[in-house]
């Protein structure tokens, strides 16, 4: 049986801490930010954990990530 692949773009986008969390960016800050505050610019830095809800969408795309929670 052949290896299962990666979705290349899904595994730019998520990292998984070694607790087995998987991590995101936020969404909204990469352009139009001249109309945001500053305090809005600074929520959305970071990273944050993924939704429990789309954590199957996530493992489809990553097969091979090590997944505990």
């Amino acid at each position: 049986m052949p290896k299962m692949k990666t979705h290349r773009a899904g595994a730019k986008r998520y990292k998984v801490t070694a607790n087995g969390k998987i991590l995101r960016r936020k969404a909204g800050k990469k352009h139009l930010l001249g109309h945001k505050t500053s305090g809005r610019k600074n929520r959305l830095s970071g990273t944050t954990e993924v939704f429990a809800g789309n954590i199957e969408k996530i493992k489809l795309e990553l097969p091979y990530i090590k997944y505990s929670r």
